[in-house]
């Protein structure tokens, strides 16, 4: 396939940051001295060499072309579907239901969006799905939590499956006017949101002090948050130049998108301490399981898509 510069660049940016990590977290590790301060500096190595191989995975997805990005981010939802069912456990009188969730319907969803089938990429798991998972479930004859249950495989649909699927279903767009592929629009909404999370992890553990929401995140302070989005914002008008954006409408939308991927981080947080745990799984060294690593992404992907589609894709 032929390279889109814009999508070279961007990447050769990361893989530049992820190296500066690196020499930073090598120094910081032969500096620290306290117990707490070699903790912290473990926890970020191990979430840099973890950077590195979700790195290497996303950008040969992204050089494979639509089918490789399409086909990665299908295994996403089947992974973070199979973490958030486990985590939120059913019935046996639900297995059946399970199996069309696991085996059908995601399958579909990607389906479609390889077909650029917009119409019913907006109604299967909505409308379709919504109607189809209780009706399974109560030819099944297991009423006992009948409510909660399906409630939660729907939610599982919704955020695991149509929430994340919007991003490989931004590759679809025509954009007039835009040079570079779908593909760096792609990454650039991935890249904003994800260095969202560092810098407020970064600016929360350096200078946060006033938890947001203490029982459900503590680690989530005012400081972190209000300087990890306000940092990638600005880094997201810099990179106007791999969008169909001004740079100001660059930093606006940067804003928005950072803000639902907070969202999607605290939300996802309040369903692991009803639940009890820290991490959704332990798939990824520093970071948990693949849910842990794209709850933002899944707030974040449907409004980005939906933004861009009908304000630059002449919808």
């Amino acid at each position: 396939m032929n390279l889109d510069p814009m999508l070279v660049r961007l990447l050769a940016g990361v893989f530049g940051l992820l190296v500066v990590a690196s020499v930073a977290g090598w120094i910081l590790a032969r500096r620290a001295t306290t117990e707490r301060g070699r903790a912290t500096v473990d926890n970020l190595n191990a979430r840099t060499r973890a950077w590195w191989v979700m790195v290497a995975v996303v950008s040969f997805a992204l050089f494979a072309g639509r089918l490789g990005t399409v086909i990665l981010f299908g295994l996403l939802s089947f992974l973070a579907l199979r973490e958030f069912v486990t985590l939120t456990p059913t019935r046996r009188g639900d297995h059946r239901t399970l199996f069309w969730v696991f085996f059908v319907i995601t399958p579909l969803q990607y389906v479609i969006v390889w077909k650029e089938w917009y119409g019913m990429f907006v109604l299967l798991i909505p409308v379709y799905a919504f109607l189809f998972v209780p009706l399974r479930s109560a030819v099944a004859g297991d009423c006992t939590g009948f409510l909660e249950r399906t409630a939660k495989i729907q939610w599982a649909l919704m955020i695991c499956v149509y929430c994340v699927s919007h991003a490989p279903m931004l590759l679809t767009l025509e954009l007039p006017g835009y040079k570079g592929s779908p593909l760096a629009l792609l990454l650039y909404m991935i890249l904003v949101v994800q260095l969202s999370d560092v810098f407020q992890y970064v600016w929360g553990k350096t200078l946060g002090r006033h938890p947001i929401a203490p029982t459900v995140s503590p680690n989530k302070t005012w400081e972190g948050f209000i300087g990890g989005i306000l940092t990638a914002s600005a880094l997201g008008a810099a990179l106007w130049w791999a969008t169909p954006f001004l740079w100001w409408q660059s930093g606006l939308v940067s804003l928005g998108i950072c803000f639902m991927g907070f969202a999607g981080g605290l939300v996802m947080s309040a369903i692991k301490r009803d639940r009890g745990v820290k991490d959704y799984g332990a798939l990824i060294e520093g970071h948990g399981g693949v849910m842990d690593r794209i709850d933002s992404i899944c707030f974040a992907a449907p409004v980005f898509f939906h933004i861009v589609r009908y304000y630059w894709g002449g919808v």
